[in-house]
């Protein structure tokens, strides 16, 4: 059986490359109205978060305990038993209590942000490299975060991982719509530049 004119195997390449780039523009649009959706609705996006956290902890714990079973005669079998328990624990206590997780996820974001603001804030002044006033501007807005975030702990466990999420998924969605419709361009300019150069009146004044 052959495959018809229409079907991908026939398509010209610059085609199938074309509707590539419109499918990855299509999944940026999709994502940044996704992080949208959360910033307008940040309780939602974050207990969305921490559920997806959960599962990714205990799927990835139940594949981890089966990759140790199959490995048994190792020397790395007890650890790698004990870290994919810890991880299915886990995540079995994030998807039944993700409101707490989100407050224990938040501490640790402020502690995080606070910290490494310290860091670079101390490290700019100390190196004073060629970046030393961005590293000083990073410094600073670290610690002003962390600080804000643990001001209003434990309230801010309930819009701080859900905004990051939701402002993850934008500017995502937006490289990806970027690259898609700048992709599609580029394929659209090359076929018209195929065909100026293929026709025979193209050369001739």
């Amino acid at each position: 059986m052959t495959d018809g004119p229409g079907s991908p195997r026939h398509d010209p390449p610059a085609e199938r490359l074309g509707r590539s780039f419109t499918r990855l523009a299509v999944l940026g649009a999709v994502l940044v109205v996704a992080g949208v959706v959360g910033l307008v609705y940040v309780g939602l996006a974050t207990l969305t978060t921490m559920l997806l956290f959960g599962w990714l902890l205990l799927i990835g714990g139940v594949v981890g305990l089966l990759h140790a079973v199959e490995a048994r005669g190792s020397n790395f079998f007890w650890l790698a038993v004990i870290v994919a328990a810890l991880d299915i624990a886990a995540g079995v206590v994030i998807i039944l209590r993700p409101e707490v997780a989100a407050v224990a996820l938040t501490m640790f974001a402020a502690l995080l942000f606070l910290t490494g603001g310290v860091f670079r804030l101390v490290g700019g002044l100390v190196v004073r490299g060629p970046q030393f006033g961005w590293t000083l501007v990073q410094g600073a807005l670290g610690i002003l975060l962390g600080v804000l975030v643990l001001i209003s702990w434990p309230y801010s466990s309930r819009y701080v991982i859900g905004t990051f999420f939701a402002l993850t998924l934008v500017f995502d969605g937006l490289g990806l719509f970027a690259m898609g419709i700048g992709g599609r361009r580029v394929v659209v300019m090359a076929e018209e530049g195929e065909v100026a150069g293929s026709d025979p009146r193209s050369g001739e004044e």
